[in-house]
């Protein structure tokens, strides 16, 4: 299977697993690989092409403040890694401006060992890679909205202690309420 072809696959399983009660899609674009505390060099670049499908919130969790499912697929202009994930994201704010916080678990099509030519290991070091996020944005009118968003891919060092760049993106994405 090529690489490519794993994120609209884990994208549709996800979907068909899920109820069909949809609350909003999201396209973006994000900056690959931006320079932060939380990540080392991975060698890549380019931009990310993002697209996603946010689902209803969930009543049952209201303790938890009634996040709403996600699922989104990422694929990088010049090649790097790509991504699919699924999530849980929070609106907070009832005004025209809200943070979104999310956080959700990713899988990934980068390789599986890249070294630099200093002997740094640049590659993620998981295959499956934790997915926070934080976005603030606002609406624009009754069904569209707008957020400047930054994604992060990393497995915390919980799944290999010795390796953990993480990716971080940096982006714009519209929201589309149905």
């Amino acid at each position: 299977m090529t690489r490519f072809a794993l994120i609209p696959l884990l994208s549709g399983i996800v979907l068909l697993a899920t109820p069909a009660q949809a609350d909003e899609i999201f396209i973006g674009a994000y900056a690959h690989a931006v320079d932060t505390p939380f990540t080392f060099e991975t060698g890549e670049g380019g931009v990310d092409g993002v697209i996603g499908y946010r689902f209803d919130r969930i009543g049952a969790l209201d303790f938890v403040g009634k996040p709403a499912p996600y699922v989104l697929g990422s694929v990088n202009s010049d090649g790097g890694t790509n991504f699919a994930a699924v999530g849980l994201s929070w609106k907070i704010g009832k005004g025209p401006v809200y943070v979104r916080p999310a956080v959700g678990i990713a899988i990934h099509d980068g390789p599986e060992e890249k070294i630099a030519p200093d002997g740094r290991h640049l590659e993620l070091g998981s295959r499956v890679l934790f997915e926070p996020e934080i976005a603030i944005g606002t609406r624009i009118d009754e069904r569209f909205s707008i957020e400047a968003s930054w994604m992060h891919v990393s497995h915390a060092r919980l799944f290999n202690s010795g390796q953990n760049p993480g990716i971080d993106m940096m982006g714009v994405r519209l929201n589309y309420r149905l």
